[in-house]
């Protein structure tokens, strides 16, 4: 597309911050000078859903990404940042684990995910916007999801080197769809920048990272963390599936709210590619990305059900917050568009 200008050629600036963990962190990063890292406390000083430990750790995560400017890049391996990021993981999956139900039945797990209600959700974002969003709450949505759209199934490809047979050869067909079949400006990630222009918005990476409030980057930092760490690959293939299984009504709602409210139609391409595509990407991941998976690791299983839960909780906890904030006539982001 003519204009287009890719939004990670550039490396996003180093976010405020939202507290004594986060501001040491950024410090440390900006000065080089690791005696700035601030230390958790116990356990209770610190809320595993809050502002700072959800950003410092997707500050973190950032490493292995994009980075930032002015950041070494060698800094993505440094002892000490890995050091508190691991603390900050085994706080963040306590919680999810704490508030997630257990169980190894992944077949009936998946099937709920298929569930649709019937009539109008009072629970769910998409619901809102094709029946009675704004427009600026229309663009409010896209700069939430941002953060993730943006580098698009990026999180997931971790897991490929960790999967073999059937489930690996299934798992890169999905994600070659993903990231445009070989064609640059069909990558999911593209197409959402493509949205976000239509839509007013700036599309460089990372842009709206300021003004993501803790349930966003929460949803975000499970991605990174399910798909940096090998012992957690059946609850990564739990969160896509998830993904993938409930992508396809939720973005034909998103589609009518992008038609009603008159987004361009790079907006609505977005959606309109999301119901297609993972409307078969779901039959391909429940049958050979998790099935091919438990055929030659069936003790994954429980962590198959996690992933799902987990992803469940978190966008859940995320709803509630925007739901609340446009019901109460009030932003969702920290800071307005």
């Amino acid at each position: 597309m003519n204009g287009f200008r890719e939004p990670r050629a550039v490396d996003p600036a180093l976010p405020a911050t939202r507290g004594p963990l986060s501001a040491g962190l950024v410090e440390a990063l900006r000065t080089g000078d690791l005696s700035a890292l601030a230390r958790p406390g116990s356990d209770t000083d610190l809320d595993p859903y809050g502002e700072d430990l959800q950003l410092s750790l997707y500050v973190l995560y950032e490493l292995h990404y994009q980075g930032f400017v002015g950041v070494h890049e060698d800094w993505e391996w440094d002892p000490d940042l890995l050091a508190l990021r691991r603390e900050l993981e085994r706080r963040f999956l306590a919680v999810l684990r704490a508030q997630t139900p257990g169980g190894t039945d992944v077949a009936a797990t998946l099937s709920d995910l298929s569930v649709e209600p019937t009539g109008q959700d009072p629970s769910s974002v998409s619901h809102f916007l094709q029946t009675e969003g704004t427009f600026e709450q229309l663009r409010e949505y896209a700069a939430l999801r941002s953060l993730y759209h943006l580098k698009e199934a990026d999180p997931h490809a971790w897991v490929l080197p960790r999967l073999y047979g059937r489930a690996k050869a299934a798992m890169v067909a999905v994600e070659y769809d993903e990231f445009g079949a070989g064609r640059s400006e069909d990558v999911h990630a593209r197409l959402f920048a493509d949205l976000m222009r239509d839509l007013g918005l700036e599309t460089a990476y990372g842009h709206y990272l300021d003004a993501a409030p803790a349930p966003v980057l929460a949803t975000v930092n499970l991605m990174s963390l399910l798909g940096l760490h090998r012992s957690l690959r059946g609850a990564l293939v739990g969160h896509f599936a998830a993904v993938e299984i409930t992508s396809p009504p939720g973005s034909r709602r998103l589609a009518r709210a992008m038609r009603r409210l008159g987004a361009g139609s790079a907006a609505q391409r977005f959606y309109d590619e999301h119901v297609e595509a993972d409307a078969v990407h779901e039959q391909v991941v429940r049958r050979d990305v998790v099935g091919g998976l438990l055929e030659h690791e069936p003790h994954l299983a429980p962590d198959v059900v996690f992933g799902v839960a987990a992803t469940d909780l978190l966008e859940g906890r995320l709803a509630r917050h925007v739901l609340d904030a446009w019901r109460a006539d009030r932003s969702a982001l920290r800071e307005r568009l």
